[in-house]
């Protein structure tokens, strides 16, 4: 019995990925298809899973990869085929979207679907200007407007004297219709002092304001040069811009940094760095892959309690340690009594999310900081199981058999060039920053891009070094080998004043 497929209309809120809500981030998880526009955040075909069909079928002023009847038809007959589709609209589907066109068209043909409003740009882009749409001392009416209507075949004329006695008015792809929109408002009586803005990208690091009045909105927007997509406001509740705007004092609004971690680890930094206004671009120099054989980890494994202490130098070599250990049979009662260090407070943070205390850390993200904190362990005749990648210093292996401890290193992990597919995809975008988290990532990243101009941020000292010998440019080094330090080292550099984060 074939099964029976499905629609989802989802919103995907006005471009932030992090304003989609939670049942439309649970459709992409289950999608076997994602339709999806123009003004949908990419970042967001992330969640569905990889073998899921992506249909970009955008419209982008004038032009469109497919009309609407062609949109149409391409959900009901996924549907029909068994397939579970999520149509991605931006925004949320019924506010000027054509939502309401596909669901009718979904319906008449009987094809079973679900609607997830999504946060409308109308009222999150202005929030992230600092306008509130309503505001008890100045209205507490709101209307939103297409500023398409002008254009559109069989569209019913606006009411604009209406309009003009509204206290705030909300034009959603406006900037076309701009000048044609303001000439209507003044005709209707609107005050020509009415405080008026205009917000480009909105709710993205790209976001750009221009800020005005109705009598000079059309060119104070055409000085600051903002271009769609784009959401007007009109209102008293526009003055209040100076007051309650949080997203322009964001230290990194505005700069563009590349994070070249591998996809799997990039999301700490990656956040990080959003959080605090960053637009982040990732192109990931490595890849973590399993070791060429599972024998020696296997081994290590069986042997565990041979041992008096296990060494991570990474979060990649806890996962694969313990992902291992479960894979065998094995749990945490196999590791008792056998003492745990780590390299770096984000590892030791690893291990301790699994349930087991970690008896030495290092300090900064180093293997030489590791080797002084044994030190003080007393670790002669101790045997040390190394788990990491094959490939690595040899400082740490060094500095144990100096303090006369027995160390066995076993391959829990490889890192690698992401494959030739993969590479030949890459493009260095224009950027203000490129980061780097190892030595490694700057080695690979010569051998995809070659020599760069854009100036670089190393975690410490050890990856300055190799930049500045690959003849990278490198402005900003973390003073203690961590990502938190490596952000606020980043801050210190680019950002500008504003609000702690």
């Amino acid at each position: 019995m074939q099964k029976k497929g499905i629609v989802y209309l989802v919103g995907a809120g006005p471009g932030d990925p992090g304003l989609i809500t939670v049942k439309g981030v649970a459709c992409l998880k289950k999608a076997e298809v994602v339709v999806y526009d123009y003004l949908a955040n990419k970042s967001l075909l992330q969640l569905s899973p990889k073998k899921t069909e992506f249909v970009y079928v955008g419209k982008k002023g004038a032009s469109h990869t497919q009309g609407q009847d062609a949109i149409n038809s391409l959900l009901i007959k996924r549907a029909r085929a068994g397939r579970t589709v999520v149509r991605l609209k931006g925004g949320d589907p019924y506010v000027f979207g054509r939502g309401g066109e596909e669901a009718e068209a979904l319906a008449e043909e009987g094809v079973p679907f679900e609607v997830v409003p999504g946060v409308t740009s109308a009222i999150a882009v202005p929030a992230y200007a600092g306008i509130p749409v309503t505001h008890r001392d100045f209205t507490s009416a709101v209307t939103f407007v297409t500023g398409h209507e002008k254009d559109e075949e069989g569209a019913s004329p606006l009411d604009w004297d209406a309009l003009a006695k509204i206290g705030t008015l909300v034009f959603l792809m406006a900037y076309a219709n701009l000048s044609h929109i303001v000439q209507k408002l003044l005709e209707a009586g609107l005050d020509p002092e009415t405080p008026s803005a205009m917000i480009e990208w909105g709710t993205l690091p790209r976001q750009k304001t221009a800020f005005g009045n109705l009598k000079n909105i059309v060119e104070t927007i055409k000085g600051a040069g903002l271009r769609p997509p784009t959401v007007l406001i009109v209102g008293r509740v526009v003055s209040l811009k100076s007051k309650i705007d949080w997203f322009s004092k964001k230290p990194l609004l505005g700069k563009r940094i590349v994070v070249t971690r591998a996809r799997t680890q990039a999301g700490d930094l990656s956040k990080r760095l959003e959080d605090l206004g960053a637009e982040v671009i990732g192109v990931p120099t490595i890849e973590i892959k399993p070791p060429a054989s599972w024998k020696g980890l296997d081994r290590a494994i069986f042997r565990i309690a041979d041992y008096d202490w296990l060494v991570f130098t990474s979060v990649n070599g806890v996962t694969m340690f313990f992902d291992r250990l479960k894979a065998k049979g094995g749990d945490l009662r196999d590791m008792k009594g056998v003492r745990i260090a780590a390299v770096g407070p984000t590892t030791a943070r690893a291990v301790e999310d699994r349930g087991l205390r970690v008896d030495c850390v290092a300090k900064e993200f180093q293997a030489e900081g590791l080797v002084k904190a044994l030190a003080r362990k007393k670790v002669a005749g101790k045997r040390f199981l190394l788990c990491r990648a094959k490939e690595g210093r040899e400082v740490l292996i060094d500095g144990l058999k100096r303090l006369k401890a027995r160390v066995d290193l076993v391959e829990a992990y490889r890192t690698t060039l992401p494959d030739a597919g993969a590479r030949r995809s890459m493009r260095l975008p224009d950027a203000d920053l490129v980061t780097f988290a190892s030595s490694a990532m700057v080695e690979n990243f010569i051998k995809i891009f070659g020599p760069c101009t854009i100036p670089v941020a190393a975690i410490g000292p050890i990856t300055t070094a190799t930049a500045k010998k690959r003849g990278l440019n490198v402005v900003v080094q973390a003073p203690r080998s961590t990502i938190d330090s490596l952000v606020d080292a980043i801050v210190l550099k680019l950002g500008h004043k504003g609000n702690p984060v």
